[in-house]
């Protein structure tokens, strides 16, 4: 784990122990949050908010809103999925009206977040996912936006990788 002014990097070596840290980060998440996730394609993006979704308490198999482009899940907090990749920009969010799930009950979590990170320019937590060494490690770079998320960031601390794991 590495700390800078940037925020946190977190080295992952599975796809379980991925989706772990995303299940111990869902314990930092607040109602009216926002989630990025930025990574080439096969990163990782859907493995980590199924991370999310099992840490939010979601007992519904999470998929990728790919062609839906919206997917809602209910669990402690409800998780509104967003898939970005077939959208333009900013102005096709409007057009979903994702304005209605933004500073509400639930956490919006956008996968391909890259693509419309300009409609987003409050608090909100980045997520990087990088291929590693191996094929199945990842690096995860979590990026805050906002005080709010700053202080979090400096709080969470994920569990250990079980043996078998890593």
């Amino acid at each position: 784990m590495r700390e800078n002014g940037e925020g946190l990097c977190l080295e992952s070596g599975s796809e379980q122990q991925t989706r772990g840290l995303a299940a111990d980060l869902a314990a930092l998440l607040r109602p009216g949050d926002v989630v990025l996730l930025v990574g080439e394609l096969g990163a990782g993006k859907t493995r980590f908010i199924q991370g999310l979704a099992e840490g939010l308490g979601v007992r519904e198999r999470v998929l990728s809103p790919t062609f839906t482009l919206l997917r809602h899940y209910r669990g402690r907090l409800p998780l509104n999925h967003l898939d970005a990749y077939r959208l333009e920009g900013a102005n096709d969010l409007f057009e979903l009206g994702i304005e209605e799930y933004l500073g509400g009950e639930g956490v919006l979590v956008v996968e391909w977040g890259d693509r419309v990170r300009d409609f987003f320019a409050g608090d909100r937590l980045e997520v990087e996912i990088r291929y590693g060494k191996s094929e199945e490690s990842r690096i995860l770079r979590f990026k805050p936006y906002g005080i709010s998320w700053k202080d979090r960031l400096l709080a969470f601390r994920p569990r250990p990788a079980e043996s078998g794991e890593a």
